[in-house]
This record gives C-alpha cells, sequence and structure tokens, in this order.
C-alpha cells in the first residue's frame, strides 16, 4: 500500500485535529460533524494512499478542495475528510490552449497565470474559491453567460477512483466518468487530481455598470431587467441584488452588468435607456475595469469571518408571477450583510457528454450573513423556509450552493440522475466516496436541535 507523507494523517483526538476540522470551511458557521479521520494530501500520491487507506479501514470518504461549500459538504461524521487545499498546481500549454489545474486553485491565481499568454477561463467569482468544487458542481463563473458553464470546458480528468487506481479519464478512454465529472458536483463518484482544461481568449477590455436604486422601485427594476435580457449580447453578464450594499448605510436594489469585450463596441448601453434610470442612487457607467476589481467586489458582498446561508432555484416563469410568489422573501431579509441576487444566466445549450443539466433563465438565490451563532436557525429559516414557498416555480438548483439537505429539489434531470446512479454502481459500488447530503446532515437540522438544547 502506498505510504501518506508524514504528518498528513490526523485521528480524532490528535493535537491539530481540531483546527484541521475547522479550516476545512471556508464559512465562519462550521458543521457539527466529525469525521474520524483527517488526510493533508500533500501530493496525488497522497490521494492515492488516503483512498487505499480508506478501503483497508472501512472509511467513507468526504472531499475538501477549496472549502467554500457554504455547507461543508466534506466535513462528514464519521469516515475520512480527504483535504486536497493543498494541491494548487497549473501548469499552462499556451500553444494548445489548455492548462492542467489542481482542484485548491483560486481563480485570481489561475487567471494571473493565464494573462500573459492572451488566455482565460471562466472561474468562480468570490476570489477565495477553489476549482474543484466549483467546476464539478458546473461552475456558474465570470462570462459564463457567453462561454457556459466552466465544466462543459473539462478535457479531461485525473481521477483516484474507489479501487485506489489513478487513472486519466477523456471522452474516449472513460466517457462515463467525464461524463459525470461534468456537473454532478458533490455527487462525483472519485478524488480529482488534475483537471486538463480548454482555455478562452482573454477579453480585449472588461467594462462594468452598477445602477443602485430605493428599495421602493424593487419590483419595477427587477421586471424590467427580466425583460431587458434578450436585447444584451451574450458577452454581457447581467443580474439584480436587494438587500444589503456595501456602499450604503440601507437596503437598496442594485443592477449590475459586466461585458467581456472582444471589441470597442459599448455592450452596455441598453441599461441607460431603463425608465426609471433618473432616480438612480449611485451609478457606475460602462467603467473600464479588471479582473481583480471584479474579484474585489464578489469579496464585498461575502465578506470573511461571518457566518453564511445559501440557497436558489432556476426559473423560467413569467417575472409578474416570480414576482407575486417572492414577494414575503424579498420582504423579510434580514437587517444584515444578507441578499437577494437575481441572476439572469439565460440559459445555456446543455451538451451529451455532461450531466449537468438545471439551469433556466433565471437565478433567484437568498444569501444570508450573520454573526451571533445564537441566530443560527433565525437565518437558515429565512434562507431555506421562504424559498420552499417558491418550489412550485423551480426547474431545479445549482450545486455550487449545496443546499440538498436544506430543501429537496433537483441539481440535475432526472434522466441524468439516474444515469448518473447507475454510473456510480460501476464506479464505486461499495460506496466509499460520500454523496450529497441527507436532511439528518443539514445545516438547518443542526441550528434546530443547537436551538432545542438551549430552550
Amino acid at each position: 500500500m502506498v505510504q501518506l507523507s508524514p504528518g498528513s494523517l490526523l485521528r480524532r483526538g490528535d493535537g491539530a485535529y481540531e483546527q484541521a476540522r475547522l479550516d476545512a470551511v471556508w464559512n465562519e458557521r462550521k458543521p457539527d460533524r466529525y469525521p474520524d479521520v483527517i488526510v493533508l494530501a500533500r501530493s496525488e500520491r497522497d490521494v492515492v494512499a488516503a483512498v487505499q487507506l480508506a478501503r483497508s479501514e472501512g472509511l467513507s470518504v468526504g472531499i475538501r478542495s477549496g472549502g467554500h461549500s457554504w455547507v461543508g459538504n466534506g466535513v462528514r461524521d464519521g469516515g475520512m475528510l480527504l483535504d486536497l487545499s493543498r494541491l494548487q498546481d497549473i501548469a499552462v500549454d499556451p500553444l494548445a490552449g489548455t492548462a492542467a489545474v489542481q482542484p485548491a486553485v483560486t481563480g485570481p491565481a489561475l487567471l494571473e497565470r493565464l494573462a500573459p499568454h492572451g488566455l482565460f477561463f471562466p472561474t468562480g467569482h468570490a476570489p477565495t474559491v477553489g476549482i474543484g468544487g466549483f467546476i464539478l458542481g458546473g461552475g456558474y463563473g465570470w462570462d459564463s453567460r457567453r462561454l457556459g458553464p466552466a465544466c462543459l470546458s473539462i478535457e479531461a480528468v485525473d481521477v483516484v477512483l474507489a479501487d485506489g487506481t489513478l487513472v486519466h479519464a477523456t471522452d474516449a478512454t472513460h466517457p462515463d466518468l467525464l461524463w459525470a465529472a461534468r456537473g454532478s458536483g458533490p455527487g462525483f463518484f472519485g478524488v480529482v487530481t488534475r483537471f486538463h482544461l480548454a482555455l478562452h481568449d482573454r477579453p480585449r477590455r472588461i467594462l462594468r455598470t452598477a445602477h443602485t436604486y430605493p428599495l421602493d422601485l424593487r419590483d419595477e427594476v427587477l421586471a424590467w431587467t427580466y425583460d431587458t435580457l434578450e436585447l444584451l449580447a451574450p458577452a454581457v453578464e447581467f443580474s439584480a441584488k436587494v438587500g444589503f450594499s456595501p456602499w450604503l448605510d440601507r437596503q437598496t436594489v442594485s443592477v449590475t452588468a459586466t461585458a467581456f469585450c472582444a471589441t470597442d463596441e459599448n455592450l452596455l448601453a441598453p441599461l441607460e435607456d431603463a425608465p426609471f434610470r433618473d432616480r438612480a442612487i449611485r451609478a457606475v457607467v460602462a467603467q473600464e475595469t479588471t479582473m481583480e476589481e471584479l474579484y474585489d467586489y464578489a469579496d464585498r458582498m461575502t465578506p470573511p469571518g461571518m457566518r453564511w446561508a445559501l440557497d436558489g432555484i432556476w426559473t423560467d416563469e413569467p417575472v409578474d408571477k416570480v414576482l407575486a410568489a417572492a414577494g414575503p422573501l424579498f420582504d423579510s431579509i434580514p437587517d444584515t450583510t444578507s441578499h437577494v441576487l437575481w441572476m439572469l444566466w439565460g440559459g445555456h445549450p446543455e451538451r451529451a457528454n455532461a450531466c449537468w443539466s438545471s439551469q433556466a433563465k433565471l437565478y433567484l438565490s437568498p444569501n444570508a450573513g450573520w454573526s451571533d451563532p445564537a441566530e443560527d436557525l433565525v437565518h437558515e429559516d429565512w434562507a431555506h423556509g421562504r424559498l420552499a414557498a417558491l418550489q412550485h416555480l423551480s426547474t431545479g438548483l445549482q450545486f455550487s450552493d449545496n443546499n440538498l439537505a436544506d430543501r429537496f429539489d433537483h441539481g440535475l434531470s432526472p434522466a441524468n440522475s439516474a444515469r448518473l446512479e447507475e454510473i456510480r454502481a460501476v464506479y464505486d459500488p461499495e460506496g466509499l466516496f460520500r454523496t450529497y447530503m441527507t436532511p439528518q446532515e443539514s445545516t438547518t437540522a443542526y441550528a434546530a436541535a443547537g436551538h432545542a438544547r438551549t430552550h
């Protein structure tokens, strides 16, 4: 059996165990779940050794890449937590237009390496997001409205399977395995140690428009954005937000559009035709920006050191129907850093070689942010409970929000979900790798249990 690197194995009770468990989750709200073993992998060889160890000791395996899962999906009770956060290698082949990237690589690190070659990749919006969980779950990143979810740019993966072998999976050698890697999220049944990615041309320039409006214009602004999406080029990323604003001392409704331009054309001009434009409290108009600034804007919306709960639905329903159903959600946004994202992705063609299959025109996502642990249940109930009232409008969810345990919904189409389980039975017949979380493991369940103990 392959041996682990010295110091990489921590068992529950070891001095460094608890800090490693806490460090495995970016969210300040750490899950009340305790693995028996934590492996801090320092190399691909360590990953192989960890899987072999798990097999020999009968341990199920949860996996952490960048640790940005809001619910700490890799941190489960019992079994092994396989922490990949030290795997951050990047190799770029500019002539082929490809990159080989390890799972803990962040967006800023990848784009910094690609920039001198005039190349680009649709990385996660927050600068601390690791590529692993982001891309396995679909990957709606910067410029994904034009380039598609990041998972569709996976050309191959190096993956350690449940039998402890390392394989290089392509559409030719392991088509079912690669199909599953393109979008199954936390349900993937292997440990990807390297993603081989097809890269894209770097935008010639990036323009950003942001309008902030009084809250009493909420429904008018949101309805206008829903109808305006069709007027915008695919190179324009378009969204609105209701609630917390990092620049003002009150809740607002804001509209943001980012254009990833190949020419000098101003793709953001339609935003200045909004019928309520003269009522903007604050406006940035077609301002040239950089990826560093975009990452900073995103980081301000979900600042570190806070407790977070997220949820979301995809929907194609008429906007008046969505607004009527979502009224109670909007009306009850907590007066903290909480907000609701209204993200107009517009849909992207599905592919037969990818299991990714949950999308619609609009992604509606409540984001609860708070500081006091005593308020966990209140904020969990807002993020998940209020959204449950919109379940009849949903066509599914994004795995990036990892909310299956708190509110039932589909992350894949029924047909693709069934096929995924058939393939899992071939590659992981004994269920070595953890899959989607259950309601018993949800952060809301733990918050409710804690509330009951103190009342």
